[in-house]
């Protein structure tokens, strides 16, 4: 009678703590575990509200901040994505192809395939008016340039050759040394204009 008195308690108190932890999941750890992982190709499973990335396709003409958000949100997704030259996929992507790939996914705004392509794109830019979203080039020795997409805050985020996917400092003595120029592809108006003419898809 003991025995079957502390099991109906056990059992008691079990239930009680499966009802209370589904109905106040940690909504943090709930947001996380929904996502996607880096480097798949489908949406990251948020919520619109908490996805930057859908947020900015369906706003007219999404502020720097959202930008930046959505910026961040794309770099958590390839965070780890290994540098491979011709590449354009999770298994290894290159600079420009990983510049392509974000502005598609994020903007729906087909840039060229190429690095030298990309720097005859948009406008010109100086550096010291930098807007998240914008294009910076550099020229490393070695036969190829190098592309990223600045997101604000003097960082920007690029393909690695030896790092892979990852957000590095402009302000890096090898990344200053050898930085190039800067182009704004997308002003707001054309911005707001692309957006609000192809949806989701």
């Amino acid at each position: 009678m003991c025995r079957v008195g502390v099991m109906g308690a056990a059992l008691a108190m079990l239930a009680a703590c499966a009802s209370s932890g589904g109905s106040k999941e940690d909504p943090v750890v709930g947001a996380y575990f929904a996502r996607d992982l880096p480097g798949m190709p489908a949406d990251p499973l948020m919520s619109p509200v908490e996805n930057p990335i859908l947020e900015a396709r369906g706003l007219h003409n999404p502020p720097p901040r959202l930008i930046r958000s959505a910026l961040l949100a794309q770099h958590e997704r390839w965070a780890g994505t290994p540098y491979r030259l011709g590449g354009a996929s999770s298994r290894g992507i290159d600079c420009s192809a990983l510049v392509q790939n974000i502005f598609n996914d994020t903007f729906r705004f087909d840039l060229p395939r190429t690095t030298e392509e990309q720097v005859q794109a948009g406008l010109e830019v100086e550096r010291d008016a930098l807007r998240p979203g914008d294009l910076v080039f550099f020229r490393p020795p070695g036969a190829y340039h190098h592309v990223g997409i600045y997101v604000g805050e003097g960082r920007f985020l690029h393909a690695s050759t030896s790092r892979g996917v990852m957000i590095s400092d402009l302000d890096n003595r090898y990344w200053q040394r050898h930085y190039w120029q800067a182009r704004r592809t997308l002003e707001p108006v054309m911005l707001a204009q692309r957006l609000t003419t192809t949806g989701e898809g």
